[in-house]
């Protein structure tokens, strides 16, 4: 029998990782709404990741309630070789954000050139600047703030200060949540792993007091 202290740390990770897959779905959707300052710091892909992961988290807490109720321990490996799946999704999505950080300025410059000029004077009249760069770089006229380049000029504010204050605050977090979600994997990756071995001994001594039964018979 397992011990009630084996079961219950299974069961908090179990239910961590329903929570992680919940989180991650539930973001990956919200986001997609309208939000200029969130649609500017996720792309459809950032976002389709997310959804990836909080499904692949979600099949997997399902297949480990199906896994735990069985007898033997096929199941259990079984879905400890799909935690392991489950982490390198994780450390992918991680090492992307990670990396895309270090180049932030440059690459926030690249997003915000792509948008289009209705969307550029929304951010400018949102973060009162003009420009990225500086007041001629992927700067759109229009609106309250940068109505022409002499407002531009005069207003010596270039957007990609407060964007990537925005976008920085929000990949680390992030970043920091993924991390947690590694956490979660790895505890019930060793939480099954302590649930096998209990059972590979209990089946070990059924087998023994079979050939006991056995002896005694004959």
């Amino acid at each position: 029998m397992l011990s009630k202290k084996l079961i219950g740390a299974w069961a908090f990770f179990v239910i961590c990782l329903m929570a992680a897959g919940i989180l991650s779905l539930t973001l990956s959707i919200v986001w997609r709404r309208p939000n200029l300052m969130l649609n500017l710091t996720f792309s459809g892909v950032n976002l389709t990741a997310g959804s990836v992961l909080g499904i692949t988290l979600l099949a997997t807490f399902v297949l480990s309630l199906l896994v735990i109720t069985q007898r033997g321990t096929l199941g259990l490996k079984i879905l400890n070789w799909i935690l392991l799946v489950n982490s390198v999704i994780i450390l992918l999505i991680g090492t992307y954000i990670w990396i895309f950080t270090l180049h932030e300025r440059n690459n926030y410059h690249t997003v915000f050139g792509q948008q289009s000029n209705e969307t550029k004077i929304l951010i400018q009249d949102m973060l009162k600047c003009c420009g990225y760069f500086d007041a001629t770089d992927e700067v759109a006229f229009g609106g309250t703030t940068c109505p022409n380049q002499a407002a531009a000029t005069a207003l010596n504010n270039f957007c990609v200060t407060p964007i990537t204050k925005f976008t920085d605050l929000t990949l680390n977090n992030i970043f920091s949540t993924v991390d947690g979600f590694m956490a979660i994997v790895i505890g019930l990756f060793l939480a099954n792993m302590c649930v096998i071995k209990k059972r590979q001994e209990f089946e070990r001594f059924e087998k023994i007091d079979s050939k006991r039964g056995m002896h005694s018979f004959f």
